[in-house]
């Protein structure tokens, strides 16, 4: 079977072994790698959509001809560049292959400088196809990202660059955040933009684990290995193989199995229960948790090793408190979702809903938003872990910043529901459009909706 050294930039095919010759001294002296053969024998085989170099083949070849090769190349990738060589004879031929979209033809004889213009051209085409693909995968991937990791908060663009960084790469994550805000949604978005999206995703909450099945659960068990264990069982890790698994809550985990989880860290290896046998694992683990690592540590609760080998990359999911600028769009995302799943007609969100829902300090993060806009959705009073209090952090203030504070959440949250003109917010909030305006400017709140300065 025919394998490509990395560095090749051509591939040349002829049955002439004195011009395969000649041309592998032309390319050589030229500083271009170039691998040569009598035949297209094992090429189809050797390369790839990503490989960044041309084919220069003879049309006339014993086996599988110039023709041939140029039709299955591409279907293998349609702007592979492909040159062709030919005799006399062989014109029509070759403006038939141009028509079928091979690259360039040259009629022998040719120039050395002829053949060598052809291909840095090639070259140069196949580097820009290859570039503009990995834009688009980029770009499509961002969309991705964007469409899982919603907000436009610099703490939410942070948050989707830094798993778009992680996300290829095969180390071992450690997610830290409160509950709701959003673990496991970070680690699948690891899993789908890496190599392994199209292995398992294997998501496990230690903590909703019984103590005494865990280790079955995580590791898997032979028959007989204990009580009730009638035939084998395959564990979560065993399952995951060549995918991802996500261990979240991990600060749940007994220290029995935080000792085997580190020796599986460490060797990738898992040994079911009852068993003797290392079974060789190729996974990524992603782990969760809302507590701080250390100080469990620092306390006997959980092992400083096995967190310091949990945390080679870290994530940091920030809460929805820290985050307040993506509230109401996450608000309306949600309450969207809500009404095309009930096929209802969505509700008008009213200032001082908007307003409070800014002010509201979220200890359920994400979760509790998303519950709170599927109940107002649904006609119902906004569902929260505690009274909503619009002036919650602002409490022990003298009432007029009290009064000042809430005034600005009412004309933040009207600005940000993208009113065309400062009119309509006016409008909205039923004062002068000057008086508007003044507010704007004394509270700081920036440029209007129709994206200049308040009028005077």
């Amino acid at each position: 079977m025919l394998k490509l050294a990395a560095d090749t930039e051509v591939v040349l095919l002829d049955d002439d072994g004195h011009l395969r010759t000649a041309l592998c001294q032309t390319f050589e002296l030229a500083g271009i790698q170039v691998q040569a053969q009598s035949s297209a024998d094992g090429l189809l085989d050797a390369l790839s959509p990503q490989w960044n170099g041309v084919v220069v083949s003879d049309i006339r070849m014993p086996g599988m001809d110039g023709m041939q090769l140029l039709e299955e190349l591409s279907q293998l990738d349609d702007q592979l560049p492909v040159l062709l060589i030919t005799g006399h004879g062989d014109v029509p031929l070759a403006v038939q292959a141009m028509r079928a979209g091979a690259y360039d033809f040259l009629q022998k004889p040719f120039a050395s400088e002829q053949l060598l213009d052809s291909v840095r051209r090639a070259l140069d085409v196949r580097q820009l196809v290859l570039e503009n693909r990995q834009l688009r995968m980029a770009l499509a991937e961002q969309q991705q990202l964007g469409e899982r990791l919603l907000g436009a908060s610099a703490a939410a663009q942070r948050l989707r660059q830094q798993v778009q960084a992680l996300a290829p790469l095969s180390a071992d994550v450690l997610i830290l955040g409160e509950t709701g805000s959003g673990k496991e949604v970070v680690a699948r978005a690891l899993h789908e933009l890496s190599p392994r999206r199209n292995a398992p995703f294997v998501a496990i909450n230690a903590g909703a684990l019984a103590e005494s099945v865990i280790e079955s659960e995580l590791f898997g068990h032979e028959a007989g290995a204990f009580t009730g264990a009638q035939k084998k069982r395959i564990g979560k890790f065993e399952y995951a193989q060549g995918g991802t698994i996500f261990l979240d809550e991990i600060e749940s985990m007994s220290p029995e199995v935080q000792v085997k989880l580190l020796r599986l860290l460490q060797e990738r290896v898992v040994e079911r229960v009852g068993s003797n046998q290392l079974i060789p694992l190729d996974i990524r683990v992603i782990a969760a948790t809302k507590e701080d690592l250390l100080l469990a540590a620092d306390e006997g609760r959980f092992r400083a090793d096995l967190y310091y080998r949990l945390n080679v990359a870290q994530v940091q999911i920030p809460p929805l408190r820290e985050r307040r600028d993506d509230i109401l769009s996450l608000f309306t995302h949600f309450m969207g979702q809500a009404c095309q799943k009930y096929q209802i007609p969505e509700p008008e969100l009213p200032a001082l809903q908007r307003a409070m829902l800014l002010a509201h300090d979220w200890p359920g993060n994400v979760r509790e938003l998303q519950n709170a806009a599927e109940r107002f959705a649904l006609g119902l009073e906004l569902a929260i872990s505690a009274p909503l209090q619009p002036l919650a952090n602002n409490q022990g203030l003298p009432l007029p910043q009290q009064v000042e504070a809430f005034e600005r959440a009412l004309i933040a949250a009207e600005l940000a529901r993208g009113h065309a003109s400062l009119r309509s917010v006016a409008e909205a909030l039923q004062v002068p459009r000057k008086t508007l305006h003044d507010k704007i400017r004394k509270y700081g709140l920036g440029e209007s909706p129709a994206g200049g300065n308040p009028p005077g």
